[in-house]
Protein backbone atom coordinates (compact mmCIF):
# COMPACT_ATOMS: atom_id res chain seq x y z
CA UNK A 1 0.00 0.00 0.00
CA UNK A 2 1.26 3.44 -0.87
CA UNK A 3 -0.60 6.44 0.48
CA UNK A 4 -0.01 9.60 -1.54
CA UNK A 5 0.29 13.00 0.07
CA UNK A 6 2.70 15.77 0.97
CA UNK A 7 4.66 15.74 4.24
CA UNK A 8 4.27 18.37 6.94
CA UNK A 9 1.51 20.09 8.88
CA UNK A 10 0.96 22.62 6.11
CA UNK A 11 -0.68 19.93 3.93
CA UNK A 12 -2.49 17.94 6.63
CA UNK A 13 -6.23 17.78 6.02
CA UNK A 14 -6.01 18.84 2.36
CA UNK A 15 -7.69 17.04 -0.52
CA UNK A 16 -4.30 16.10 -1.98
CA UNK A 17 -3.41 14.29 1.27
CA UNK A 18 -6.44 12.03 1.42
CA UNK A 19 -4.17 9.10 0.45
CA UNK A 20 -2.26 9.61 3.73
CA UNK A 21 -5.56 9.63 5.64
CA UNK A 22 -6.76 6.40 4.01
CA UNK A 23 -3.41 4.75 4.77
CA UNK A 24 -3.65 5.91 8.40
CA UNK A 25 -7.14 4.40 8.65
CA UNK A 26 -5.90 1.06 7.30
CA UNK A 27 -2.90 1.08 9.66
CA UNK A 28 -5.32 1.67 12.56
CA UNK A 29 -7.75 -1.06 11.44
CA UNK A 30 -4.95 -3.58 11.00
CA UNK A 31 -3.26 -2.52 14.25
CA UNK A 32 0.10 -2.26 12.51
CA UNK A 33 3.11 -1.23 14.59
CA UNK A 34 4.37 2.34 14.55
CA UNK A 35 5.85 3.31 11.19
CA UNK A 36 9.63 3.41 10.80
CA UNK A 37 11.64 5.81 8.66
CA UNK A 38 12.89 3.93 5.63
CA UNK A 39 13.01 4.40 1.85
CA UNK A 40 12.60 8.18 2.24
CA UNK A 41 9.22 7.49 3.80
CA UNK A 42 7.38 6.07 6.78
CA UNK A 43 6.60 2.36 6.54
CA UNK A 44 4.52 0.12 8.79
CA UNK A 45 4.51 -3.64 8.22
CA UNK A 46 2.44 -6.50 9.59
CA UNK A 47 -0.67 -8.50 8.81
CA UNK A 48 -4.20 -7.36 8.06
CA UNK A 49 -5.32 -9.52 10.99
CA UNK A 50 -4.57 -12.90 12.56
CA UNK A 51 -3.58 -15.18 9.68
CA UNK A 52 -4.29 -12.39 7.18
CA UNK A 53 -2.03 -11.36 4.32
CA UNK A 54 1.23 -9.55 5.06
CA UNK A 55 1.12 -5.87 4.18
CA UNK A 56 3.41 -2.88 4.16
CA UNK A 57 1.93 0.63 4.23
CA UNK A 58 4.29 3.30 2.86
CA UNK A 59 3.83 7.05 3.20
CA UNK A 60 6.51 8.68 1.03
CA UNK A 61 7.98 11.69 2.82
CA UNK A 62 9.12 13.21 -0.44
CA UNK A 63 6.70 15.68 -1.95
CA UNK A 64 3.99 13.94 -3.93
CA UNK A 65 5.60 14.79 -7.27
CA UNK A 66 8.67 12.75 -6.20
CA UNK A 67 6.85 9.83 -4.52
CA UNK A 68 8.37 7.33 -6.96
CA UNK A 69 11.78 8.09 -5.41
CA UNK A 70 10.47 6.50 -2.20
CA UNK A 71 8.16 3.83 -3.64
CA UNK A 72 10.63 2.42 -6.20
CA UNK A 73 13.33 1.46 -3.66
CA UNK A 74 10.69 0.13 -1.24
CA UNK A 75 9.18 -2.10 -3.94
CA UNK A 76 12.61 -3.39 -4.90
CA UNK A 77 13.68 -4.14 -1.32
CA UNK A 78 10.39 -5.85 -0.46
CA UNK A 79 10.18 -7.74 -3.77
CA UNK A 80 6.56 -6.77 -4.45
CA UNK A 81 5.39 -7.19 -8.06
CA UNK A 82 3.64 -4.07 -9.43
CA UNK A 83 0.26 -5.81 -9.76
CA UNK A 84 0.25 -6.32 -5.97
CA UNK A 85 0.85 -2.65 -5.18
CA UNK A 86 -2.18 -0.57 -4.18
CA UNK A 87 -1.87 3.22 -4.36
CA UNK A 88 -4.30 5.34 -2.33
CA UNK A 89 -4.87 8.80 -3.80
CA UNK A 90 -7.15 11.75 -4.43
CA UNK A 91 -9.01 11.95 -7.74
CA UNK A 92 -10.42 15.28 -8.92
CA UNK A 93 -12.15 13.63 -11.87
CA UNK A 94 -14.51 11.77 -9.51
CA UNK A 95 -17.30 13.56 -7.64
CA UNK A 96 -16.63 14.11 -3.94
CA UNK A 97 -17.33 10.92 -2.00
CA UNK A 98 -17.09 8.48 -4.91
CA UNK A 99 -14.50 5.70 -4.66
CA UNK A 100 -13.24 3.51 -7.49
CA UNK A 101 -10.39 1.10 -7.96
CA UNK A 102 -8.60 -0.11 -11.04
CA UNK A 103 -5.42 -1.76 -12.24
CA UNK A 104 -3.14 0.23 -14.52
CA UNK A 105 -4.41 2.72 -17.02
CA UNK A 106 -3.53 6.31 -17.73
CA UNK A 107 -1.94 8.52 -15.13
CA UNK A 108 -4.50 11.29 -15.80
CA UNK A 109 -2.19 14.23 -15.25
CA UNK A 110 -1.71 13.30 -11.57
CA UNK A 111 1.94 14.16 -10.90
CA UNK A 112 2.16 11.76 -7.94
CA UNK A 113 1.00 8.88 -10.15
CA UNK A 114 3.43 9.92 -12.90
CA UNK A 115 6.31 9.81 -10.42
CA UNK A 116 5.14 6.41 -9.17
CA UNK A 117 4.99 5.14 -12.75
CA UNK A 118 8.63 6.12 -13.20
CA UNK A 119 9.71 4.73 -9.82
CA UNK A 120 7.80 1.46 -10.15
CA UNK A 121 8.72 0.84 -13.79
CA UNK A 122 5.31 1.50 -15.33
CA UNK A 123 1.64 2.12 -14.55
CA UNK A 124 0.73 -1.54 -13.83
CA UNK A 125 -0.25 -1.01 -10.20
CA UNK A 126 -3.67 -0.86 -8.50
CA UNK A 127 -5.20 2.47 -7.53
CA UNK A 128 -7.91 3.26 -5.02
CA UNK A 129 -9.19 6.61 -6.24
CA UNK A 130 -10.96 8.79 -3.67
CA UNK A 131 -13.14 11.42 -5.33
CA UNK A 132 -12.45 14.93 -4.08
CA UNK A 133 -14.39 16.73 -6.82
CA UNK A 134 -13.23 19.32 -9.33
CA UNK A 135 -13.88 23.05 -9.32
CA UNK A 136 -16.00 24.43 -12.16
CA UNK A 137 -12.97 25.67 -14.08
CA UNK A 138 -9.88 24.39 -15.85
CA UNK A 139 -7.74 27.31 -14.62
CA UNK A 140 -4.59 25.54 -13.30
CA UNK A 141 -4.20 27.94 -10.37
CA UNK A 142 -7.76 27.38 -9.17
CA UNK A 143 -7.49 23.60 -9.63
CA UNK A 144 -4.19 23.59 -7.71
CA UNK A 145 -5.70 25.69 -4.91
CA UNK A 146 -8.62 23.24 -4.80
CA UNK A 147 -6.52 20.09 -4.34
CA UNK A 148 -4.05 21.78 -1.98
CA UNK A 149 -6.92 23.31 0.02
CA UNK A 150 -8.61 21.85 3.06
CA UNK A 151 -11.92 20.06 2.67
CA UNK A 152 -14.94 22.36 2.77
CA UNK A 153 -17.31 19.40 3.11
CA UNK A 154 -18.56 18.45 6.60
CA UNK A 155 -16.13 16.39 8.68
CA UNK A 156 -18.54 13.43 8.71
CA UNK A 157 -18.60 13.32 4.90
CA UNK A 158 -14.79 13.43 4.72
CA UNK A 159 -14.63 10.60 7.28
CA UNK A 160 -17.11 8.62 5.15
CA UNK A 161 -14.91 9.14 2.07
CA UNK A 162 -11.80 7.96 3.94
CA UNK A 163 -13.69 4.99 5.42
CA UNK A 164 -15.18 4.00 2.07
CA UNK A 165 -11.79 4.13 0.37
CA UNK A 166 -10.29 2.05 3.19
CA UNK A 167 -13.10 -0.51 2.74
CA UNK A 168 -12.33 -0.65 -0.99
CA UNK A 169 -8.61 -1.10 -0.29
CA UNK A 170 -9.30 -3.94 2.15
CA UNK A 171 -11.54 -5.73 -0.36
CA UNK A 172 -8.88 -5.26 -3.02
CA UNK A 173 -6.12 -6.67 -0.78
CA UNK A 174 -8.24 -9.75 -0.08
CA UNK A 175 -8.87 -10.22 -3.78
CA UNK A 176 -5.33 -9.78 -5.07
CA UNK A 177 -3.67 -11.81 -2.31
CA UNK A 178 -6.06 -14.69 -3.01
CA UNK A 179 -4.87 -14.83 -6.65
CA UNK A 180 -1.51 -15.80 -8.10
CA UNK A 181 0.62 -12.70 -8.89
CA UNK A 182 0.16 -13.13 -12.67
CA UNK A 183 -3.50 -14.27 -12.42
CA UNK A 184 -6.92 -12.70 -12.59
CA UNK A 185 -5.83 -9.72 -10.51
CA UNK A 186 -4.83 -8.02 -13.74
CA UNK A 187 -8.42 -7.44 -14.85
CA UNK A 188 -9.72 -3.94 -14.48
CA UNK A 189 -12.28 -3.42 -11.79
CA UNK A 190 -14.43 -0.30 -11.60
CA UNK A 191 -16.83 0.12 -8.72
CA UNK A 192 -18.70 3.20 -7.64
Amino acid sequence: MIGLGNPGDRYAGTRHNVGFEIAAELTRRWQLPRARERFRGLIAQGRTGPGGPRVAVLLPQTYMNESGDSAGPARGALGVPPERIVVLHDEIDLPFGEVRSRLGGGLAGHNGLKSLGRGLGGPGFWRVRAGVGRPDTTDPQIVSAHVLGRFSEPREEVAALVGGAADEAEALIERITAEPPEGEGQREMERG
